[in-house]
């Protein structure tokens, strides 16, 4: 008997010395997402809320994951090592944020030829605002009223994804007073004055001389 216990105490220590621990097995070199609802995730050198930002992530960004203890997750990306909280990141790719932005977009399509109308946010007229919030709020998605509000929302980018909000001064200076919704290729949708819902290049002279800047929500 003392030998079949000895026997066994010997097999679990082996197991127990070649076995990774769970959180290491469960995130040793594979690919997570940031899952986070809205604004950045920090990248710190160390596992401390105290330690130095080395960078931020926004959601649905891609980072390897080489182990996770007590909530940190070692991370490499960017070109960096460093941790995160893994309450933030995902094994598995959030949907949530392309679907919405996508039906967003599909939804503002479906508004093309709409005349403009000042304070509009049907499909009898729209603003340019009155359209991004009704784009976004059939996606799922509430958004503030104006231009302005939006641009308070969200992570400033400057390498577009389709459903990032671009905004603009079309009076000069640095007032936001217009918004439009970048649907890739070079492209927006938005409500212009002078067309409606149209599609505009991001590129038209018109457009890029009052550009601002862009947010991801």
């Amino acid at each position: 008997m003392l030998k079949r216990i000895m026997a066994c105490l010997l097999i679990f220590a082996l197991v127990a010395a070649v076995a990774p621990s769970f959180d290491q097995a469960s995130a040793s070199s594979k690919t997570y997402y940031v899952n986070i609802d809205s604004g950045s995730l920090n990248f710190r050198k160390a596992a401390s809320t105290s330690s130095a930002i080395i960078g931020k992530f926004v959601k649905g960004d891609t980072v390897s994951v080489h182990s996770q203890s007590k909530g940190w997750s070692k991370i490499t990306a960017k070109g960096k090592t460093g941790y995160v909280s893994s309450q933030y990141i995902s094994i598995k790719k959030t949907s949530t944020s392309l679907n919405y932005k996508t039906k967003a977009i599909s939804a503002a399509k479906s508004q093309l030829g709409v005349k403009y109308l000042w304070g509009g946010m049907s499909s009898k007229g729209f603003d340019c605002s009155g359209l991004v919030n009704y784009a976004f709020a059939k996606a799922g998605k509430s958004l503030p009223r104006t231009s302005a509000e939006m641009y308070k929302k969200g992570t400033k980018v400057s390498s577009l994804k389709p459903g990032d909000l671009m905004f603009y001064a079309t009076g000069g200076g640095s007032k936001v007073t217009h918004v439009s919704i970048y649907i890739g290729n070079g492209e927006m949708i938005h409500s212009a004055s002078n067309k409606g819902v149209s599609i505009a290049s991001i590129n038209n002279s018109y457009w890029k001389q009052r550009y601002i800047g862009a947010k991801r929500l």
